[in-house]
């Protein structure tokens, strides 16, 4: 059994092939041969008078590898400003975090890997963000916006340029330094010119592809600045408003797309235990209604199965506002990814050996 660090993962794992080993386990879920069980969260109050802890679990399989990812979080949603909240998180102390991804064989139950989940969570969640620009995107998007310059707006932008011509990017987050470091780092990576804006609007203005990736729990941007043509790739439905989701022409997610927005969108996947007032440290943002309520009669809902099976189009016009949630499919795109880290750690004889015989016993459980 191996143990992969993060530094292993990011010495193995390309975009390319996390978008393609997703895209193949979610062409395998939508013929009935991969499966995966949607996040699920599991609240406790802690020491913290804001914060709560959090335990959350995602698990899928496909390809003959099972996938569980887990993750031990103290939550606290400070104030950002301008009427703004986000979500943040640690374990032990502020700086450190603790997310495991456990991999075993769906041949004979062995299991492989223990995952650190830094790098492998950034990567798949870009890589799914680009299946839904290379199939819902106009083909001739060239403009990016991206709203956010952490981890996961640097793994957004290395996906949607492998799936579309990307030529011109700006980015707008509301820290000066770190947008201007974004901005720095991915020009001299990518070879692109990425310029840092200190207006969200001017960012957003004109672009191709909006791709918010955020830890936003409130609105990132204003309805009024969509334009027709647009594609709308998100990180966390919070980042839009109901009178953007009024706006959208086309929108497609992976899972059962009506149950999905009624139940697992609304945080009907989370156990929440203490007392009223413990409660109520959770801000109503993190767990409220979600905003596609506000989705028009006549908005085209489009089950993502049908898109990768080839019967029905990403868009249907190049006037269309698309958008494709991105969630709902953790679970296969951990055993997807997972299991490329795994072999690629393998084939490199990387990783730490952990003895298998640690993980079995002889007591029947």
């Amino acid at each position: 059994m191996l143990f992969i660090h993060n530094d292993v993962s990011q010495r193995v794992l390309e975009m390319a092939d996390v978008i393609e080993v997703q895209e193949d386990a979610l062409r395998q879920a939508a013929l009935g041969t991969a499966v995966a069980r949607p996040r699920i969260d599991v609240y406790v109050p802690c020491d913290l008078a804001d914060g709560y802890w959090r335990w959350g679990t995602m698990e899928g399989a496909s390809g003959g590898y099972f996938a569980i990812r887990m993750k031990s979080d103290i939550m606290t949603w400070p104030e950002a400003g301008q009427g703004r909240r986000t979500a943040e998180k640690y374990c032990m102390e502020p700086g450190t975090f603790c997310g495991l991804i456990m991999l075993f064989s769906t041949a004979n139950g062995e299991p492989l890997a223990l995952i650190n989940d830094g790098i492998l969570q950034h990567m798949r969640v870009g890589g799914a963000a680009g299946i839904g620009v290379k199939h819902m995107a106009r083909e001739d998007s060239e403009d990016l916006c991206i709203l956010g310059s952490g981890g996961m707006a640097r793994t957004y932008l290395d996906a949607i340029k492998c799936v579309r011509p990307i030529t011109r990017v700006r980015v707008y987050s509301p820290s000066s330094a770190n947008r201007e470091a974004f901005a720095e780092e991915m020009t001299e990576r990518f070879g692109l010119a990425v310029e840092p804006v200190d207006d969200a609007w001017a960012a957003v203005k004109g672009c191709d592809i909006l791709a918010c990736c955020t830890d936003s729990i409130t609105p990132v941007f204003d309805a009024d600045w969509l334009e027709p043509g647009m594609h709308i790739a998100n990180l966390n439905w919070h980042e839009l408003s109901r009178d953007a989701c009024a706006r959208i022409d086309r929108m497609s997610r992976k899972g059962q797309l009506e149950d999905g927005l009624k139940t697992y969108l609304e945080g009907q996947n989370s156990y929440i235990c203490g007392t009223e007032e413990e409660r109520a440290r959770i801000p109503t943002g993190a767990l409220e209604e979600s905003p596609f309520g506000a989705l028009r009669d006549d908005v085209e809902r489009i089950h993502f199965d049908e898109i990768l099976l080839g019967t029905e189009p990403g868009r249907k016009s190049e006037s269309q506002v698309t958008f494709f949630q991105n969630s709902g499919n953790q679970g296969i795109q951990f055993s997807s990814v997972g299991a490329l880290c795994y072999q690629k750690a393998k084939q490199a004889g990387l990783g730490r050996e952990i003895p298998t015989e640690w993980f079995l016993q002889d007591i029947r459980d």
